[in-house]
């Protein structure tokens, strides 16, 4: 008697929403068992290729799950779990601000490690010489901001040298920066510089360095005195290099800031390392330092700096 062998599986369904057996169809599960069929009812079994000795049970066995499975429709269902996607997370930009008299090109060995290290980079330049610190902090921040968002960012953060420092925390004074991250000043002039002070009245200083250099004093007209403390993370690195100028300045110094004037209430953390000032974010140790902090919330003060 020859029996069919289906060429379609049987009530099968499609591999991608069920397994259909341990061989994949219904036609391979007719296969397997006409395999094993016997032509005697016990003892030695001569199967339709091959002659082997198999318990009666095992035969009985097949038997039952193979109608189990026709009975079934032809295939076990298994549904995945429904698991919710997981939402990638947004990449974080860093903002550079340059100093006075200074391009973003100054900031470029320090873009260049940031972009390695997988953050968005923002590094425009804004016109340092031209005009007080309110108007340049509007000039240079919310566009800034902007090219962040339209990249797709979520945190954004700050690495400012000097005068950026003071724009930012001006404009932090009366607005607000959702998905602010962390900030890292390096040489900022937080208390006012004392070097102001002294070459303010010298022919020529205003010209040369702009209005806003009169703002970075100790006097009443001071910005950096008027602004409060920090209520964000920020990690400042100030210089230890004495340079030409150190001698009209009190204590340790970079050359244009002291130690002292960089420190800032509320501070997350502070760093003093072997740099001048106006080369301070070319230094490599100063750049790991950056970006240590920007991923810790804090400096690594057991390396050697």
């Amino acid at each position: 008697m020859i029996i069919g062998i289906p060429k379609q599986p049987i009530l099968g369904c499609p591999q991608s929403s069920c397994l259909c057996n341990p061989v994949g169809t219904i036609r391979a599960q007719w296969l397997e068992f006409l395999r094993y069929l016997p032509r005697r009812y016990m003892g030695t079994v001569t199967l339709i290729r091959v002659k082997v000795t198999v318990p009666m049970y095992t035969h009985v066995k097949r038997f039952i799950l193979l109608i189990a499975l026709l009975a079934s429709g032809g295939c076990a269902t298994f549904q995945k779990a429904d698991v919710p996607p997981v939402a990638a997370t947004p990449p974080e930009c860093v903002i550079l601000l340059h100093g006075l008299m200074r391009t973003p090109n100054s900031l470029g060995e320090m873009e260049d490690s940031l972009a390695a290290a997988g953050y968005l980079v923002v590094n425009d330049g804004y016109p340092s010489r031209d005009a007080q610190i309110d108007v340049l902090a509007a000039a240079a921040i919310p566009p800034a901001i902007e090219k962040c968002r339209d990249q797709g960012a979520g945190r954004i953060n700050f690495v400012t040298h000097s005068l950026g420092g003071i724009l930012l925390r001006y404009y932090l004074s009366t607005d607000e920066i959702a998905g602010l991250g962390r900030v890292v000043m390096l040489g900022p002039p937080n208390q006012g510089s004392e070097l102001v002070d002294k070459l303010s009245s010298v022919p020529g200083f205003i010209l040369l360095y702009g209005p806003a250099v009169l703002q970075l004093g100790t006097d009443e007209a001071s910005v950096p005195l008027q602004l409060g403390a920090a209520d964000y993370e920020v990690g400042i690195i100030v210089g230890q290099s004495a340079g030409p100028l150190s001698g009209l300045l009190p204590g340790e110094d970079d050359g244009t800031v002291t130690v002292e004037s960089a420190r800032l209430d509320g501070m997350t953390d502070f760093l003093v390392m072997d740099a001048g000032h106006t080369f301070v974010m070319n230094n490599n140790d100063v750049v790991r330092q950056t970006l240590f902090f920007l991923d810790n919330g804090r400096f690594d003060k057991g390396a050697d700096n």
